[in-house]
């Protein structure tokens, strides 16, 4: 769990269906983790629907990481209210960015791996990984959980340390 495997760009894209936190929306953002290093999104006023369209980035070092993420209604006056959590193992994009070398995969679009909804994940719809001129990608709508609904879209991007992974 010493050297970095890599860095993993995660573009938090949209929510869709978020809850009611304040009289009659609420004021989202989302904190992602992983591992010891945290990022934040801006907070957009009045919208349980909001576009982000926000890069963080991580050092990915540990091969059986998972990213988690929390969603927070901002306020003036008080803390900050829960708006749900999600978690995703990263164990399928590491194992495609292994095997994208083994199948030597380059340029063009190729999906090499399909992550399913189940009850052991937060997957809220088929997501696909593939391998997109070179980078491994990852496309995925995670249901919120604790909260009545809610979902959140992220693109994760894998890139790799040179002969790491």
């Amino acid at each position: 769990m010493g050297e970095p495997l890599g860095l993993l760009q995660v573009t938090v894209i949209q929510g869709k269906k978020l809850v009611i936190r304040d009289f009659k929306s609420s004021d989202p953002y989302v904190i992602v983790k992983l591992g010891n290093e945290s990022a934040k999104t801006k907070v957009i006023n009045n919208c349980l629907n909001p576009v982000w369209d926000e890069e963080l980035s991580f050092t990915l070092k540990d091969p059986a990481a998972v990213l988690a993420l929390e969603v927070f209604d901002k306020d003036r006056f008080k803390a900050d209210d829960k708006m749900g959590h999600a978690s995703l193992s990263l164990q399928p994009l590491i194992s495609v960015a292994r095997l994208r070398h083994v199948v030597r995969v380059s340029s063009g679009e190729t999906t090499l791996r399909k992550v399913l909804p189940d009850p052991d994940n937060c997957v809220s719809r088929e997501s696909t990984i593939s391998c997109i001129d070179g980078e491994v990608v990852q496309s995925v709508w995670l249901r919120l959980c604790a909260v009545e609904s809610g979902e959140i879209e992220l693109k994760i991007k894998l890139i790799e340390q040179r002969s790491s992974i």
